[in-house]
């Protein structure tokens, strides 16, 4: 019989949903020791509650939250390329720093998105 590399494919209701949730908490743990996460994880307990100050309806509060966790996400995904990339070898190549780089735009681009939308919402603020 043929033996499973990852023990994780084998696994079916509960156990695969608890264990991902393992997963993804090791995941999460392990993002905190990367600097700019951990700057936008400081940063949104500031903003978070600030958006019930800031949003208006409940539309504006998700939006301005939704922002903030959209730039959390972003720079997950883009440090798991980093690392990925940095598995396979330390030297210079051209495939590889075009998948850092368009993982750094991913971030800059949900920055942006996201002082986009919390200007919008202060502007509204100001001139209510």
């Amino acid at each position: 019989m043929h033996e499973e590399v990852n023990p994780q494919k084998a696994r079916t209701g509960f156990s695969r949903v608890w264990h991902a949730f393992g997963y993804s908490i090791s995941g999460l743990k392990a993002a905190w020791y990367e600097k700019a996460f951990r700057q936008e994880a400081i940063f949104s307990v500031v903003m978070i509650p600030s958006a019930f100050w800031v949003g208006q309806s409940w539309v504006e509060i998700a939006l301005l939250i939704g922002s903030i966790l959209l730039v959390m996400i972003v720079e997950l995904l883009n440090t798991g390329i980093e690392s990925a990339i940095d598995r396979i070898g330390p030297e210079w190549h051209a495939l590889a720093k075009r998948a850092k780089d368009m993982g750094s735009a991913a971030v800059l681009m949900s920055l942006l998105f996201c002082l986009g939308i919390w200007g919008a919402a202060i502007r509204a603020l100001v001139l209510a």
